[in-house]
């Protein structure tokens, strides 16, 4: 069960919680009565000619329906199934009745970026799949309505954006993916001066340079880091800490700092003819084909009427094939070595990428990068695979089988085996971080590194994993700094 969390900044009061009646007009079975309704969702010969989001808003009348479908548990294991224990329930009942922006607010009380959340989370691995209607009929929409009560909060202008006063304490936070902005969003909320430093020249991180535009549209991710910024949240953006500005100095003209910079290292890919040109990593692929920028210059993948080959079987890989189609692909091809019940990435979205296109072999280990006379991508060489017992981490072993080799034609190979956290340039500093074995920052309960005052979350220290988990890590960061700052004053 997701450990209790607290529903507003430190020092301020949680919002009221919603009173038993609100639920009253929802009788316990109405949701039998109430068919399901999944929001809406452009047809695929439709979406496939842009990057605009694919999933559309309900109604206002269909997300009171939607919403009165939960039968109000007494120990909901929606919120079990959360990584920010979001209170659903709640926000349910008042979107039943109405109350969008009551709900929205409730929403908001344990969730820095909902309106982002709701379109990026695997909801199905999550709060829906603990929904206890799953187990008779489908579950409440629970994604679908969090969109919803969200954006009509900001439509109506149901968003508090104004700073508080400062407290006096100065923190800075590196890198301005989620973890990042929760972080900051959380902290200015509660006075204290924040201050992000991005590398980048667009702030958003993954959200912006890893997600594709039809998943979260980018006004999204910029609508969020205008509401930082009248928060009172200050941005440098280009600046690369242990680069262009040592650790070191950053703790000295700050009372705090918070690592965020991610895991965006791809692992590597090691088979033979890997050096050959067609063979893309996937992250420079999808910021390529995404970010419309001149402050983002990528050389060029033209995949227009060529085969495309992704390697991987998790959300990255997903999304590679899909933009892959959008931008003009005679064929996208997924080689994964597990089968469909043993790969990571969302149930959505490989049906989504499969309504747009796309194909997959699974049960396919390459073995060998086939070059054309130019020393071009012609082909992937692979093997089959079976499965044999769990390993460690329960997951089936794939062992390939003997003289079963076959030959892929490919243009142009997408590598999404996934990533790495990024190394932290430490050399002008006093004293390195602390990682383990991987590459990731190591922190104790409260978020804080080995050196004192500095905290991190997200990717850094977990590794590739989702933007809910993020936001939680960068919401414990920023009680731990206040813990921490407080404790010094003494």
């Amino acid at each position: 069960m997701p450990e209790a969390r607290e529903s507003a900044p430190f020092g301020l009061p949680p919002p009221p919680a919603v009173p038993a009646a609100v639920s009253a007009d929802n009788p316990k079975y109405a949701w039998a009565a109430t068919p399901p309704l999944s929001p809406p969702k452009r047809e695929a010969e439709d979406r496939i000619r842009d990057f605009a989001e694919i999933y559309g808003c309900h109604s206002e009348t269909a997300v009171r329906e939607q919403a009165g479908r939960c039968i109000q548990c007494p120990d909901p294991l929606c919120r079990q199934g959360c990584a920010l224990a979001n209170r659903i329930p709640e926000w349910l009942a008042l979107a039943a009745r109405g109350e969008f922006l009551e709900a929205a607010a409730v929403s908001r009380a344990t969730s820095n970026l909902p309106e982002i959340c709701a379109r990026v989370c695997p909801q199905e691995r999550l709060c829906e799949g603990a929904c206890i209607l799953g187990a008779k009929d489908a579950p409440v929409t629970i994604g679908a309505i969090e969109r919803f009560i969200n954006d009509y909060a900001f439509a109506h202008h149901g968003v508090d954006v104004a700073p508080v006063a400062l407290n006096g304490f100065r923190v800075a936070v590196v890198g301005s993916g989620p973890a990042g902005m929760a972080c900051a969003d959380e902290l200015a909320q509660a006075g204290y001066e924040v201050t992000i430093y991005e590398a980048l020249l667009i702030p958003g991180g993954l959200l912006v340079n890893g997600i594709p535009a039809f998943k979260l549209d980018k006004q999204i991710v910029e609508r969020r880091i205008e509401l930082l910024t009248r928060r009172g949240v200050k941005f440098q953006l280009g600046v690369e800490v242990g680069r262009d500005l040592s650790l070191d100095l950053l703790r000295r003209q700050h009372d705090a700092v918070f690592l965020s910079f991610g895991a965006q290292r791809p692992k590597p890919l090691d088979l033979p003819g890997a050096e050959l040109k067609g063979v893309v990593a996937a992250l420079p692929f999808l910021i390529e084909k995404n970010v419309v920028s001149p402050l983002v210059e990528l050389p060029p993948v033209d995949v227009r009427g060529k085969c495309v080959a992704v390697l991987g079987g998790g959300d990255t890989a997903m999304d590679c094939l899909r933009t892959a189609i959008r931008s003009g692909a005679r064929e996208a091809v997924c080689l994964y070595r597990r089968d469909l019940a043993n790969m990571p990435g969302s149930r959505k979205e490989y049906a989504n990428a499969l309504e747009e296109g796309a194909r997959f072999e699974f049960l396919t280990n390459p073995v060998e990068i086939i070059a054309s006379p130019a020393g071009e991508v012609t082909a992937v060489r692979c093997v089959r695979m079976v499965l044999g017992e769990p390993d460690a981490s329960g997951r089936r072993s794939p062992r390939p089988i003997p003289g079963s080799e076959f030959v892929v034609p490919a243009d142009i190979l997408l590598v999404a085996y996934g990533f790495d956290p990024v190394p932290f340039p430490s050399g002008n500093d006093a004293t390195p971080l602390k990682t383990d074995r991987w590459g990731s920052l190591v922190v104790d309960q409260n978020q804080m590194t080995n050196l004192p005052g500095v905290f991190s979350g997200g990717d850094a220290v977990r590794g590739p994993s989702l933007v809910v988990h993020a936001v939680r890590d960068a919401r414990k960061a920023a009680r731990g700094i206040h813990r921490y700052l407080h404790a010094q004053q003494g």
